[in-house]
């Protein structure tokens, strides 16, 4: 149980990637904060690891994360709660794909707000207490569309994009604190967009990935537990590809 004792809040954590990292860094001993917008959903995932876990502590909150207002609670009850806060893994995030010349405004700034600024709501609040601890760890999660780009998605790949550099800049800033910050860029991953695919499509898909599959949420799950970890006291400021090879050269 190397995270025992230790506290992370997880956002985005009611399913898909977010909810295989809840569960990965509960079967290490973490206890866990849940947030999600969906206050059903978080409370199904936390009451499932209680019963998976029973050891464990888990606080389901219901969190906007691109309110400064939703996110202060959910730092506030944390706190509150467990008297500190170890790890922020930054996993919330939507999507809201067009081509540009077809994108409604309120198309970019839905997906600016839920993926970026919800970042830096949930590391600046997060940062006041990690300072204080002088030690953390925060995971952002990413992804390889912030590398590659991908048509028609202009305002996730700008989101993604825009994560990798606040978490090297962020990195920077808290490295002199005893607080790591790092980024974990997924590729094609199992989610409930990607089972919703056409076999064709996943198929196409997977032929353009050098590993010839689609990833497992587990396989996220493993490197933020890792970047959590006792191992990687000496790594900040990387953004880590979970891609199958899919971006290899960037």
């Amino acid at each position: 149980m190397p995270l025992k004792g230790q506290v992370a809040v997880v956002t985005g954590a009611s399913r898909g990637i977010g909810r295989a990292i809840a569960s990965r860094l509960a079967s290490e001993g973490a206890d866990l904060v849940l947030g999600a917008r969906g206050v059903d959903g978080v409370e199904a995932a936390s009451a499932a690891l209680a019963e998976e876990y029973p050891d464990g502590r888990f606080l389901p909150v219901g969190c906007d994360v691109s309110s400064w207002d939703s996110v202060s609670e959910l730092m506030d009850r944390t706190v509150e709660k467990f008297e500190k806060i170890d790890f922020l893994i930054n996993n919330a995030g939507i999507t809201r794909d067009n081509l540009v010349m077809r994108m409604k405004k309120e198309e970019w700034d839905d997906v600016l707000a839920a993926n970026l600024t919800g970042v830096f709501n949930t590391c600046r609040l997060a940062a006041r207490q990690m300072l204080r601890q002088r030690a953390g760890r925060i995971v952002n999660i990413t992804s390889v569309v912030g590398l590659l780009g991908n048509a028609g998605q202009v305002n996730y790949a700008a989101s993604k994009g825009g994560i990798i550099s606040l978490t090297y800049s962020l990195a920077r800033e808290m490295a002199s604190r005893g607080v790591l910050v790092n980024a974990v860029a997924p590729g094609f991953i199992e989610t409930d967009m990607t089972a919703a695919m056409p076999e064709a499509a996943r198929e196409a898909v997977s032929e353009g990935i050098p590993l010839a599959r689609i990833g497992k949420p587990e396989e996220i799950s493993a490197l933020v537990a890792f970047l959590c970890g006792p191992g990687a006291s000496y790594i900040t400021g990387e953004v880590i590809r979970v891609d199958g090879g899919l971006a290899i050269g960037c």
